[in-house]
């Protein structure tokens, strides 16, 4: 894993995330187009940390800090590259991150269907808390 490169996404990087997670992620989001990922970025730069070796990108994870709470979201890997530590790497950056931030919780969105990830999360210290339900509203029109 020594060549694996773990950074923020760049704003050139952006359309080629959306492209990747159409293949590399599980489920889609209202926020997944150019608007929602530009204003990510905008907001909070170094949110979006993207995995690459040799400028392929292999990877992503936002990790979101709202000042008080920090939420994981999007933790993707290439399909063919899973398993050989790719995720663990995104997760200690997000973890790090939060942690220079003054972080103390890390909560992500996995979704109840995608059972291959569950594992995955289990290893990483991750578990569900079953007294909380997500309720949603979009917003707009």
């Amino acid at each position: 894993m020594n060549d694996l490169h773990i950074g923020p996404a760049g704003a050139a990087d952006l359309s080629s995330v959306l492209d990747f997670w159409k293949s590399a992620a599980e489920g889609t989001s209202i926020s997944d187009d150019l608007a929602g990922i530009e204003r990510l970025h905008q907001r909070d730069p170094g949110a979006l940390l993207l995995a690459r070796r040799d400028g392929e990108l292999l990877g992503t994870v936002i990790a979101g800090f709202d000042g008080w709470r920090c939420h994981l979201y999007r933790l993707a890997v290439h399909p063919e590259l899973r398993r050989q530590g790719i995720g663990t790497a995104l997760l200690a950056a997000a973890e790090e991150r939060f942690a220079e931030l003054g972080g103390r919780r890390a909560d992500a969105m996995v979704l109840d269907r995608n059972e291959r990830a569950h594992p995955a999360w289990e290893a990483a210290g991750y578990g569900p808390e079953e007294q909380w339900t997500r309720w949603v509203k979009p917003l707009g029109g």
